[in-house]
């Protein structure tokens, strides 16, 4: 296994450790979001470290070179590459009718008075839709130039 998983998933590690430091001596709201950080950290970073100590063993560089082939064969595989992109590109109208969606809702929450502060919300989530928009459109015609 190549060593640069270590180092992110130490580095996954530090950074949750810092944050629950961080959690653990700060005495605001945002203790919640610190704890969180710090799960998000260590949690994939010990798996990650797992990982690498499992598959660096000398008794398992047989398996790991027979399952990296395939996955390197299964990730090349025609069909399964334009049922990925498929799936990529319902996920993306999903995400855009949802967004959408929310946005109906929240207007009507707020025109009802059960929400407050919904036009900012609004503006907000508009803006991550024109975002996904653009950003779609510019890299179809990024990967259209390419190939």
């Amino acid at each position: 296994m190549k060593r640069s998983n270590l180092i992110v998933s130490l580095a996954y590690m530090l950074l949750g450790v810092i944050f629950l430091g961080i959690a653990l001596l700060v005495g605001s709201d945002l203790k919640g979001l610190f704890f969180g950080f710090a799960g998000a950290g260590i949690g994939p970073g010990l798996v990650g470290v797992y990982r690498y100590w499992r598959w660096s063993a000398p008794k398992n560089a047989a398996r790991y070179a027979e399952m990296t082939a395939a996955k390197k064969i299964e990730m090349h595989d025609e069909l399964k590459e334009k049922l990925r992109d498929r799936a990529g590109r319902y996920t993306y109208l999903i995400g855009l009718l949802l967004l959408s969606g929310t946005m109906v809702v929240i207007e009507i929450l707020d025109s009802l008075k059960i929400i407050s502060e919904g036009s900012l919300i609004i503006l907000v989530l508009g803006g991550l839709l024109i975002f996904q928009v653009v950003a779609g459109t510019v890299i179809f015609k990024h990967l259209l130039k390419k190939y």
